[in-house]
């Protein structure tokens, strides 16, 4: 058998391959209300015949899609697939969109890679500034390209003091949480976000498999983080999982603020987040706290770096 050579389309298979197998490993028989016969298992989920029966395909035909061979999957086949899989709706849509990467003859598609900008209009700044609470646009990627004062002074360790050998372009949220030290007195519940935005990278990786940045910052940091290799490793996706976020502020202290990311659709790709604290909180009270501090010690930067 001609062997395939060691290139993308390779790489692609691989992808679907750990996921659809990482993702039989965590249903078990009773999940999915099959009986469970005495006597060992020799896997720790779903056998393949188990897939492909509450699939309602062959046992051939499901194996060749766990070997990363989806060329032809209709998007029934998929659907059904992620049923039996118990996939939620960010599984689901990594799933479909490792499936697109591949063309009916078994070769990745090669998609005409789309320019990424790092360029934020004059505009999207004003709205910025204009904002009281914190407030700043990242990409998929998760590097900050634009942000107003405050989110400055949230994110302090990241704009302000960030230690030279973890510095990049732009301040990025995934090199501050696996190779900043503070990180983990930064976010008290470091794991879980950790955990989040791991699943999320991962999520925008199957979307967007030819972004270069993207790239490059993964196979950075699963050379330089253990935990961040253990975590991908795990092909775990997910779109923003909480809504709250606890920071332990080297200034103000801890706060637990809400946030809600939204898609902009004058700048495709990018993302804009707003922070906010429950009124007459003692968070609220600490970004009040907060906005003062950033008026004295951070304003006249932020003017110079615009």
């Amino acid at each position: 058998m001609k062997q395939q050579p060691p290139s993308v389309p390779a790489d692609a298979r691989r992808e679907m391959k750990d996921f659809l197998t990482t993702r039989r490993a965590k249903v078990t028989p009773q999940m999915v209300g099959l009986p469970v016969v005495a006597g060992h298992r020799r896997v720790p989920g779903l056998r393949r015949e188990e897939v492909a029966m509450l699939a309602g395909v062959s046992v051939d035909y499901y194996t060749r899609l766990e070997r990363g061979n989806a060329a032809g999957a209709s998007e029934e086949v998929l659907d059904a697939l992620a049923s039996a899989l118990l996939l939620d709706d960010a599984e689901r849509q990594h799933l479909i969109d490792l499936a697109r990467t591949i063309t009916p003859t078994g070769r990745v598609r090669r998609r005409r890679a789309r320019p990424k900008s790092c360029a934020i209009r004059q505009d999207t700044q004003w709205i910025l500034d204009a904002m009281v609470m914190p407030a700043a646009v990242r990409n998929g990627s998760g590097d900050y390209l634009a942000a107003n004062n405050m989110a400055r002074a949230l994110y302090s360790p990241m704009f302000i003091d960030p230690i030279p050998d973890v510095a990049g372009a732009h301040p990025n949220m995934a090199r501050f949480i696996f190779l900043d030290p503070r990180a983990r007195t930064f976010f008290p519940d470091w794991q879980a976000g950790a955990e989040d935005l791991v699943a999320m990278l991962r999520l925008e990786a199957g979307s967007d498999p030819n972004n270069p940045c993207l790239q490059a910052l993964i196979g950075e940091l699963s050379t330089r983080s253990r935990e961040f290799a253990d975590l991908w490793a795990r092909h775990d996706v997910g779109y923003v999982c909480r809504a709250e976020k606890v920071v332990n502020h080297p200034v103000v202290g801890q706060m637990h603020l809400y946030y809600e990311p939204a898609a902009m659709a004058s700048t495709p790709g990018m993302t804009m987040l707003v922070y906010g604290a429950e009124p007459g909180s003692s968070s609220a009270e600490a970004l009040r706290l907060l906005s003062s501090w950033a008026a004295t010690e951070l304003a006249p930067a932020a003017d110079r770096q615009r």
